[in-house]
This record gives structure tokens, sequence and C-alpha cells, in this order.
């Protein structure tokens, strides 16, 4: 923090020795390191308040440039789905291409003969005997 070498630090303590006495400097040095050591950790505490804002700014960030991606992925793959169930239903109209009603039943018919139903086949025992 403060560029301070040794030899400046002996003749602070000599002068203080001299201006403050040998009775009160133990006091006063205790009151200074207190105090120093308190000034470390407000600094300390801004310094990380300092990073983790800027760390909280970075992840917002983050957030929305992955907030994007998906977006893009979701719209892509919309995109996709759509054009699929286009070709689906383009493929199914030229499979089975729309016919009238009236033209469809006689098909239907010829395909499959009409059930008969035969008097005899449906009586029970106890009619036939009367």
């Amino acid at each position: 923090m403060f560029d301070i070498s040794f030899m400046e630090i002996l003749v602070i303590s000599i002068v203080a020795l001299i201006v403050i006495g040998p009775e009160r400097l133990p006091t006063v040095a205790r009151t200074l390191g207190h105090l120093y050591g308190r000034c470390r950790n407000f600094v300390y505490s801004v310094r990380t308040d300092i990073h983790n804002e800027m760390r909280m700014e970075e992840l917002k960030k983050m957030q929305s440039s992955v907030h994007e991606a998906v977006q893009s992925v979701e719209d892509s793959v919309q995109q996709g789905v759509d054009q699929l169930r286009t070709t689906l239903t383009d493929a199914q109209t030229e499979e089975n291409p729309p016919t009238c009603l009236s033209a469809s039943r006689p098909h239907a018919e010829s395909q499959q003969p009409a059930p008969t139903i035969n008097e005899s086949s449906h009586r029970t025992p106890d009619k036939e005997g009367k």
C-alpha cells in the first residue's frame, strides 16, 4: 500500500519516542495498530465488494448471452419443426388427393362385400321346433 522503508520507520519511531514519551508510547502504538488494522479491513472489504460487483456484472452479461443463445436455438428448432410439418402435410396431400364423397363410397363398397344375413342362422332351437 505505502512504500515505507525500514529506515523511515526507525526515524518515525525515534521522533515519536521523543515527542510522546516512553510512558504513553505503548498505548499510542497499540491504538495506531488497531486503527491500521481497521483501515486494512475496510480497504479489503471495499475491494471484495467491488470484485463481487464486477463478477455479478460479468455473470449478468453471461446470463444474457446464454439466454440469447437458447432463444436462437429454440427459434431454429421451431423453424425446423414447422418445415417438417409442412413437408409432412404436403406429402400426405400428394399421396391421398382429396376426392368427393360420392366417388369414394362405391369404391369402398366394391372392395368389401356387404354382409348377408341368414334368417336360419339367427333362429334358436326353441323357435325351430314350433
